[in-house]
């Protein structure tokens, strides 16, 4: 009987078609939000096929993805998890399957243990208790390609023909969506795999080869001769000549913009514009709009066509600093960008493409942020052709005497006088934490120069000596530690906030010691030489802090000076990890 005589002969026919579409039309939506979240394939299929148990009365659904010899290389169920299901094996009907990879046209089969397709096994698996189970699948295509199948099996209860049409026609629907998502995940896995290779094969040629001596000249804006900060320059100074993407990777504070600057000014592309862009001072709307640039009446204000920084930065160079602030939806815009070289400006239709080198930089754990799904990996792929980790102040306090230098020659000039720093302040330079690296240096330089009576700066000016360093507020208690991947594979501290205090007694800015006329907190215990067990205690806070004194300070009640006072007093030796 076809459908017009169904309808015909059942009144109810009719009603039932419309309930159906209606339902269809929930489910593919539904499906297609599903298709389009950031997460791992088998997840995603996973939850295709949990959402389709609710509108259909399946009892098991199974996705099979095939590799490109044929095999298969996924299978999710429902209910699949990455944690407690790794990867199913041999949980499908394999000759069924082969059958609708080979003819690519669905099957649907009434009961399972009637049909030569089915094995004992299989019917065993499927039909429990002597149940009627039906089965139905159907192919995934990718193109002109079957790339799996999408099958489901249900209790058979004598359905019609009609309810199983319906049934196959929203099945291969739901396929062709599941098709062109795996087709879409397979081009970013092969454009990831091809930009790691090519990462790869720079970070090789950067290790073998050395740079020329006119490489090593000192670069604007850039001060200092440490091994760690020669070894960035270096490695700018390779890059520089190649148009290869670069993730500056840091603390805040660290001057990512210089480095950018230095990476432009070493580049073939020199002569052209330098733009950069701060994405995390703009709104999304704003932000779109000074990249691309906009048509005259785009928007309300838009009185004049304006270019964008892509345009601007055409045969140059565009640097986007807090990359990791922009949304997903931009996230997306940006991507085509990079990977077409192509945009069209807010309000516009015209296609616009730009020649431009791109150096993005950023604070954040975008490894983190990729696996929670609040960056997108295949842009994080994009932009980390060649990441370079630049290091904190802390290690490269060797330059500290000459940044410190330059800031207060600095100071001179706008203010016409002629401080100069004494050995023992330059001591209390070396000797504090800066979290807040180059940047915090400069302000403590200037605000000590401010306040300097005399010809010379001396311990006595800092405002670490006297208990009101305002950084030391901003910092204090600040335990917790981010990590990143450091430049050779290891952990690193990150996101500015200290890791550990040096091993040796040192003056810190997130514990500043006691001023001349202030006493040390003698609301705190102190330490008293007639305790017995006084060398315990601190051995016990010691170890409870991982041996770092800052840490163990807080845990006495004690300032980190009384600390160091008590280890080198009861002659305990610092343990260094």
């Amino acid at each position: 009987m076809d459908h017009n005589e169904l309808s015909a002969s059942n009144p109810a026919a009719p009603t039932h078609r419309i309930q159906l579409s209606e339902i269809a039309l929930i489910g593919v939506y539904e499906i297609s939000k599903i298709l389009t979240a950031p997460t791992r394939l088998e997840t995603t299929l996973a939850n295709v096929l949990n959402l389709l148990s609710s509108f259909m009365q399946m009892r098991h659904g199974t996705i099979v993805l095939l590799a490109d010899d044929g095999v298969p290389e996924v299978a999710v169920g429902a209910g699949w998890n990455e944690e407690t299901c790794p990867q199913p094996q041999h949980r499908y009907p394999e000759r069924a399957i082969g059958q609708i990879v080979a003819t690519g046209v669905p099957l649907v089969v009434h009961n399972v243990a009637d049909h030569e397709l089915f094995d004992a096994s299989d019917v065993a698996r499927l039909a429990s208790e002597g149940t009627k189970v039906s089965f139905m699948g159907v192919p995934i295509r990718a193109g002109d390609r079957v790339v799996g199948t999408l099958t489901v099996d249900r209790s058979w209860d004598g359905d019609s023909v009609f309810r199983f049409d319906s049934d196959v026609r929203f099945l291969a629907m739901i396929a062709n969506l599941i098709g062109q998502t795996v087709k879409l995940h397979r081009v970013v896995a092969r454009d990831r795999d091809r930009l790691i290779e090519e990462s790869h094969r720079l970070q090789k040629e950067i290790t073998k080869l050395q740079p020329a001596p006119a490489t090593r000249a000192r670069v604007s804006g850039i001060i200092g001769e440490s091994p760690a900060i020669r070894q960035v320059l270096d490695r700018v100074a390779i890059v520089a000549k190649s148009n290869a993407t670069m993730l500056l990777r840091g603390e805040s504070g660290t001057g990512k913009e210089l480095f950018a600057r230095a990476l432009h000014e070493l580049s073939p592309r020199a002569s052209h514009a330098f733009v950069k862009v701060n994405c995390a001072a703009l709104a999304e709307s704003v932000l779109e709009s000074e990249l691309f640039g906009h048509e005259k009446g785009a928007f309300t204000g838009a009185v004049a066509t304006r270019k964008g920084r892509f345009e601007l930065a055409d045969g140059g160079t565009l640097f986007l600093d807090e990359i990791g602030e922009i949304s997903l939806s931009f996230q997306a815009k940006l991507l085509r960008v990079l990977q077409e070289g192509e945009f069209e400006r807010v309000g516009g239709t015209k296609t616009i493409k730009a020649d431009v080198r791109l150096i993005t930089a950023t604070n954040k754990n975008l490894e983190e942020a990729v696996r929670k799904g609040e960056f997108r990996a295949d842009l994080y792929y994009r932009i980390s052709v060649v990441p370079v980790i630049l290091p904190p102040l802390r290690e490269r306090t060797s330059d500290i005497p000459l940044l410190a230098a330059r800031f207060l020659e600095r100071f001179n000039e706008e203010n016409g006088r002629e401080l100069v720093f004494s050995t023992q302040a330059m001591q209390v330079l070396k000797s504090c934490y800066f979290p807040g690296n180059v940047r915090e240096l400069e302000n403590c330089v200037q605000r000590t120069a401010t306040f300097a009576t005399g010809d010379a700066i001396v311990a006595a000016d800092f405002a670490c000596e006297q208990e009101q360093c305002l950084s030391a507020t901003l910092w204090k208690g600040k335990a917790s530690v981010e990590t990143w991947p450091s430049a050779v594979g290891g952990l690193g501290p990150y996101a500015g906030a200290p890791s550990a205090a040096p091993a040796e007694p040192q003056r810190s800015i997130a514990a500043p010691a006691p001023g001349p006329e202030r006493p040390a907190q003698t609301a705190q215990p102190e330490l008293s030489a007639g305790d017995a067990s006084e060398r315990e205690r601190l051995l016990e806070a010691m170890e409870k802090s991982g041996w770092v004194q800052a840490k163990a300070a807080r845990i006495m009640g004690l300032t980190p000076r009384q600390i160091g006072y008590a280890l080198r007093k009861h002659d305990i030796e610092i343990k260094k990890f």
